[in-house]
């Protein structure tokens, strides 16, 4: 009677079995590099350092060429000097304004530099802000001046490129 009778049992725990390892084969050695000479290693500092300068260089000639043509953009002594101007009342952190000066270097492309000229009179510094003030507009403003430094003009706004490009050509052929 005790036989057919399942007693609860303590379980036992198991212990894992131990994972067997397969044997890898035998690595050969990697082939010895052969030295660099002295000759060699100076020559590969000397392209290297010459690979920088040439690309240190190109940038840097890049970022001159930039600044030159900003500082000239922003030169308001140009206005009559002899050639018709172009000046953008501008904020350059007005996202209109930015639109605006876009259009304008677009419809400027279509005109030679002894043609017409474009400058930036920027509200940031104190000749940009004394221009306006004299004019009487604020920003997302052209104003258009004769060879002589009168104002002719004055353009409100954004305004489509081909359509300024037309105003300027309007301005510098108006007699003077």
């Amino acid at each position: 009677m005790f036989l057919n009778r399942r007693w609860p049992m303590k379980r036992s725990k198991r212990q894992p079995k131990p994972q067997t390892r397969k044997k890898a084969a035998p690595a050969s050695k990697p082939a010895p590099v052969p030295a660099k000479t002295r000759r060699q290693m100076l020559g590969g500092l000397a392209k290297t350092g010459l690979g920088i300068a040439v690309i240190g260089g190109g940038a840097g000639l890049f970022l001159t060429r930039t600044v030159k043509a900003d500082m000239y953009e922003h030169d308001l002594g140009r206005i009559g000097q002899g050639v018709p101007m172009v000046v953008q009342v501008h904020d350059p952190h007005c996202p209109t304004c930015l639109s605006l000066q876009r259009q304008v270097r677009k419809a400027m492309r279509a005109f030679g530099e002894d043609e017409l000229q474009y400058a930036i009179a920027s509200l940031e510094k104190p000749e940009g802000r004394e221009l306006a003030l004299n004019h009487g507009v604020g920003k997302i403003t052209l104003l258009l001046f004769d060879a002589k430094g009168e104002r002719q003009d004055v353009l409100h706004g954004v305004i489509n490129a081909n359509l300024l490009e037309q105003r300027f050509r309007r301005h510098i052929e108006r007699p003077s």
